[in-house]
């Protein structure tokens, strides 16, 4: 599998919840929408921190160092967003507030993934397609394995 394709469905399905939140107005789907991105974002930054980074690492340039660095910073501020908005009521104005944060949070690390000529993705394809696939492959089974725990529990 590529895990270029497949962090890029994880994205894309973040943006479509950050929508969804936009139009609610009902303080339960609000939570519940929250409770979903949350779920998915840190999934995702599992699978990005501990498979995924670790494989851009071993490129062994100062690039890839400094761009997995920043990605790793990046996720530190999105989960401490995280760890505060179950502490807010959907329906005070601090919660539209901090979903905004979230949100643009992970669109500029979305951007700095996806794209660039020095973006993490582009980067990644100097692994070579056999590695990327193998990488992929252990993601989404990750994915699933974690996915699998969570619904049983």
């Amino acid at each position: 599998m590529d895990p270029i394709k497949f962090l890029t469905k994880q994205h894309r399905e973040v943006e479509a919840l950050f929508k969804k939140v936009e139009k609610t107005e009902q303080p339960d789907e609000r939570q519940e929408l929250m409770s979903q991105i949350k779920q998915s974002l840190e999934l995702h930054t599992m699978l990005e921190e501990e498979i995924f980074y670790p494989a851009i690492r071993e490129l062994d340039t100062e690039k890839a160092e400094e761009t997995v660095n920043e990605a790793y910073e990046e996720h530190h501020v999105v989960k401490l967003v995280l760890a505060e908005l179950p502490q807010v009521d959907p329906e005070d104005e601090r919660f539209e507030a901090k979903m905004t944060v979230l949100k643009e949070l992970i669109e500029h690390h979305v951007e700095e993934e996806e794209e660039g000529k020095d973006g993490m993705f582009k980067l990644a394809k100097k692994l070579g397609k056999e590695h990327l696939e193998e990488l992929g492959d252990r993601m989404a089974a990750e994915a699933e394995q974690r996915q699998g725990r969570r619904r049983a529990a």
